[in-house]
């Protein structure tokens, strides 16, 4: 779905890898990992430097959340144009992914192969083998079509604990973007510090 304007996204990586960006002499590369909640694409944090850098920082400290190390946590900003979007907050994308489930369900049972499973603790599901399955199920679905492609996916996820008792929000609450074309990142620019600073408060 054609999305109106433009996207501010941030995304946390190791220094090196961000000035190279800036600078012109790299481009971020798609994630792949099957568990990937948006499926296969450069992630975004949108509006929302302080998560981002929170991410790259979580990733410095254990190592093993990136293809790349994260040695000094940065945050890259980016200037998304999310062109034709699978926009997951609005009612057309939503049905698109619950039929491209069922689709891939029926598939699977006549091959006699199972669905993969989301994977977490609690109510949060970091590891995301089903959605991540179902969005590629439906990016290949509408290729074999001749559909037209969906540039970018975007979301809004209800993530960790209510941030008081009763509370319908929750602490880790955010929107992502993924973005699948290069086309989609109109460029990137440096957020200033105390920006970033600001949005973790």
């Amino acid at each position: 779905m054609k999305a109106p304007s433009f996207i501010l996204g941030f995304h946390g990586c190791d220094r090196e890898i961000g000035e190279e960006v800036l600078a012109g002499r790299l481009d971020l590369k798609p994630s792949t990992n099957p568990y990937d909640w948006l499926g296969t694409g450069i992630y975004f944090w949108e509006n929302n430097p302080g998560r981002a850098l929170a991410w790259s920082q979580i990733a410095a400290r254990h190592g093993k959340r990136t293809a790349q190390p994260v040695r000094e946590p940065f945050v890259l900003g980016a200037v998304i144009d999310p062109s034709n979007c699978l926009d997951l907050l609005e009612a057309q994308s939503i049905q698109l992914v619950a039929d491209a489930h069922q689709d891939m369900a029926m598939r699977l049972r006549e091959v006699g192969q199972r669905m993969p499973v989301n994977r977490g603790v609690g109510t949060d599901h970091p590891l995301r083998y089903l959605d991540c399955s179902v969005i590629n199920y439906l990016h290949e679905w509408r290729a074999n079509s001749a559909l037209p492609g969906f540039d970018s996916v975007r979301a809004a996820f209800v993530e960790g604990v209510p941030i008081y008792q009763g509370a319908g929000f929750h602490r880790h609450t955010h929107t992502q973007i993924c973005v699948r074309s290069g086309a989609s990142v109109i460029g990137y620019f440096r957020p200033r510090f105390d920006a970033i600073q600001d949005a973790r408060t």
